[in-house]
């Protein structure tokens, strides 16, 4: 009777022993969902239109995933600096080298962690009819045509301390005038409409090259470098959200995708996430790609 009691012990220990593995292993892949679920992911938006169109895509798929995901919207000096102190993770628009200044600062608690696109055409831009101003070095002796103005975007934007430099180095009697990207835009097609001298910062992607008969000068000094577009992160989110951390890592984005969004946006007056879930639609493979799978 001894022998059948001990039996029955060792036998019953055996069932709940393998209750409790098998409970571990059918909750392994919520609790997974759940730690996800427990990060809050956030996004840093600056007021540009390049911006929206990445940083909706990572949204989406970063819910996908799990995560919840909020927005800030700052200009870009605050937003390095929320990414500096952990406020905010990921940043999709970084513009280098004009934003290295940032990274440098920060080096410490940011990194770049990839190439969203390059090359991104920037630069100072002029209507087309200005048919004898096809170089910046064209602008010396001809300020006053443009009441020596040069229209900005906000002084917030790195781009501008590297646009009074080029005015330095080229000797141009200009003065920058900043404002939003949109009043900056509103200001040139004013005088385009009139059909007066006009000189103001361009970039791509940007639909103002699809809405507007400009040119970028060439910059034949190469003060003004071409720029590549990166996303930058917190480095505490490879630790806090590794499989977030791999899909920014694998993360580009074709320049002609972003700028075509950025139409159905802005032109068409689209869904900013509607539009995103199209490309993720569209692109699966390469969604799969960047997630690793």
């Amino acid at each position: 009777m001894k022998k059948l009691l001990l039996s029955l012990v060792a036998l019953t220990m055996v069932f709940v022993m393998a209750a409790c593995g098998s409970s571990d292993e059918g909750t392994s892949g919520s609790d997974n969902e759940a730690a996800a679920g427990d990060k809050t992911i956030t996004l840093g938006v600056t007021p540009w239109t390049s911006t929206v169109p990445p940083t909706k895509i990572a949204k989406l798929i970063f819910e996908d995933m799990g995560y919840t995901v909020e927005e800030t919207s700052a200009d870009a000096g605050s937003v390095y600096v929320g990414l500096s102190r952990g406020d905010i993770d990921v940043f999709m628009d970084a513009w280098l080298p004009v934003h290295q200044t940032y990274l440098d600062e920060y080096s410490d608690s940011i990194e770049e962690t990839a190439t969203s696109y390059a090359p991104a055409d920037a630069g100072l831009v002029v209507p087309t009819y200005m048919e004898d101003i096809n170089k910046v070095s064209d602008l010396k002796g001809k300020e006053d045509m443009f009441d020596n103005t040069l229209y900005s975007i906000e002084k917030g934007a790195s781009v501008t301390g590297v646009l009074n430099d080029a005015i330095d180095q080229y000797g141009l009697d200009l003065e920058q005038v900043n404002s939003s990207e949109g009043g900056m835009l509103a200001q040139a097609m004013k005088l385009m409409q009139q059909e007066e001298p006009v000189l103001f910062y361009g970039w791509r992607p940007h639909t103002m090259f699809n809405k507007l008969d400009i040119k970028i000068l060439e910059d034949d000094q190469n003060v003004l470098d071409t720029a590549s577009v990166h996303v930058v992160t917190n480095k505490e989110l490879k630790d806090s959200a590794p499989d977030a951390y791999e899909f920014l890592s694998n993360w580009s984005i074709p320049i002609d995708d972003v700028e075509a969004m950025i139409k159905k946006i802005e032109d068409d007056g689209e869904d900013p996430e509607e539009v995103a879930q199209e490309w993720i639609d569209n692109n699966q493979d390469k969604v799969n790609e960047m997630l690793g799978k």
